[in-house]
């Protein structure tokens, strides 16, 4: 007689029981991973956008102002309009220094971006000096004339 479980065994024909599942040893329980470090605070939107417009168009204005003042200004060069040239150019490095910083990728960190506004306020300051001293020469070069 020929047999049920083996090779020749025909399709329809019943299976041999199969053994009951062995349970599994349970898993080792996972090792406890550290939270995820929390990402460090952005600048809110809107802002770096801010800034970098700022920087350009007070950019804009010092360099069409040194270009009519530097020039096409009649007069003479004094001490004082050389001082007032160099605050004039000293704002220029400024302002394209606090541009290239605003536009980093990294600035987008509050800390960067701190630092990249008070770049951008020293340029405005020596920007305030340096036309403050070219109107000054020309205000004394006028009555000396």
């Amino acid at each position: 007689m020929p047999s049920d479980t083996g090779p020749d065994a025909r399709p329809g024909s019943a299976a041999p029981l199969a053994s009951a599942p062995q349970p599994q040893p349970p898993l080792p329980p996972l090792p406890s991973l550290p939270p995820p470090a929390p990402l460090p605070p952005t600048v809110p939107s809107g802002f770096r956008q801010g800034i970098i417009t700022a920087i350009t168009v007070l950019l804009g204005f010092s360099l069409a102002f040194w270009r009519f003042w530097g020039f096409e200004s009649p007069g003479y060069w004094s001490r004082a309009s050389l001082a007032a040239a160099a605050c004039l150019i000293l704002a220029v490095a400024l302002q394209i220094l606090a541009l290239f910083r605003a536009l980093r990728v990294e600035d987008d960190s509050i800390a960067e971006y701190r630092k990249t506004v008070r770049w951008f306020i020293a340029s405005a300051i020596a920007l305030l000096i340096g036309l403050t001293l070219a109107m000054m020469d020309a205000a004394l070069m006028e009555q000396v004339d």
